[in-house]
């Protein structure tokens, strides 16, 4: 009985060590990623929802200028505002003839009535989780491209006054 006295308390150590701590890790870690997955979508559809009902302009910089200062409360936020991941949109009309979808121009004028595209997608790349893995010295994980392609609301504009949202 008496070499039996710290077994109980080695076996807890060695426990904790190989199985409790890496598990609480792995959970706190994959929480924060499904966390930042589930705003980063969100705040790609948000954008989109902007475009929607705002004007056109070639660049889309008032849409990636909206989204850049409406970036929501999460980890890794400074990614999106100072521009390490990459915010692109992109308009889109549609071909009365075949219906496939090309890259929108017109002459009109941009935040015109007369220059309304039929669809938008706003894209997010470039973007690497960071946070967790910062504290652990591993190299931060890279997440896929986030899409989200909806159709122009009459992006802004007022056909009768001519007068669109910038």
């Amino acid at each position: 009985m008496a070499g039996r006295r710290g077994q109980a308390t080695v076996e807890f150590a060695l426990t904790f060590l190989v199985v409790i701590l890496p598990l609480s890790f792995a959970i706190i870690f994959t929480a924060q990623l499904l966390w930042v997955w589930h705003s980063v979508v969100d705040f790609t559809r948000d954008g989109a929802r902007y475009a929607t009902t705002h004007c056109w302009q070639g660049s889309g910089d008032n849409v990636i200028s909206y989204m850049r200062t409406h970036v929501p409360l999460m980890i890794d936020q400074d990614q999106f505002q100072q521009g390490q991941a990459n915010i692109v949109v992109q308009y889109f009309s549609r071909d009365p003839a075949s219906g496939t979808l090309t890259d929108f121009s017109c002459n009109g004028g941009e935040c015109s009535a007369d220059c309304i595209p039929d669809t938008v997608t706003v894209s997010i790349s470039n973007y690497q989780f960071l946070h967790f893995m910062s504290y652990l010295k591993l190299p931060p994980v890279g997440l896929p491209d986030f899409h989200t392609s909806l159709p122009i609301e009459g992006a802004g504009c007022d056909p009768d006054q001519s007068l669109c949202l910038p």
